[in-house]
This record gives structure tokens, C-alpha cells and sequence, in this order.
């Protein structure tokens, strides 16, 4: 598929980038195989193909949430210079 200056034109304005002569040259070459590679694909026949959401076959790849290190404030607090009923104290940051 041949693609216009026209077009990579366009196509950069929209994706507010500044390109060059030799920058367009190599982007329609770019652009051009793309356009046959999907015209390709476009080809095949996916008549008997089944459609699928995701190409790997994932089952929960989600992990349990599980408390591994209990509750640890005592220890936590035991280093802090200035705490308050269980809390750190801070300077103010902010005015």
C-alpha cells in the first residue's frame, strides 16, 4: 500500500511529532509494511476459528492475600525518637 506525504503528515501532526524528510521517508516505509502485514492477516481464513478473549490460556493469575508479618507495632514503635498513643510523631511540613 503506498501511503501519501499527505498522510504521514497528518498521521505526525496527530501524534504531535516533528519529523524530518528522512523521518517520513523511513515512517511511510514503516507504515506501508504494517498496512501489508495486517492486509495479509486479512487474507486468512478464520471461518472454523474460534474467537478467544486472550491468546494464553491463564487461569487466576491472582495470588491469595495472606498476613504474613502479624501485628508488629510494639517492635515498629520501639525505634521511633517521639510517639503518641501508638503513633509516630512527625514535624509539621506543612504551614
Amino acid at each position: 500500500m503506498d501511503i501519501s506525504d499527505k498522510t504521514i503528515d497528518n498521521i505526525a501532526k496527530l501524534a504531535k511529532l516533528f519529523l524530518n524528510e528522512e523521518e517520513k521517508q523511513k515512517a511511510k516505509k514503516d507504515i506501508s509494511k504494517i498496512l501489508g502485514y495486517i492486509d495479509t492477516m486479512n487474507k486468512l481464513d478464520t471461518s472454523d476459528i474460534e474467537p478467544v478473549s486472550q491468546a494464553l490460556l491463564a487461569v487466576n493469575v491472582f495470588r491469595e492475600d495472606i498476613v504474613t508479618n502479624g501485628d508488629s507495632r510494639k517492635e515498629l514503635l520501639s525505634s521511633a525518637p517521639v510517639k503518641k498513643d501508638g503513633c509516630f510523631i512527625v514535624p509539621k511540613t506543612v504551614q
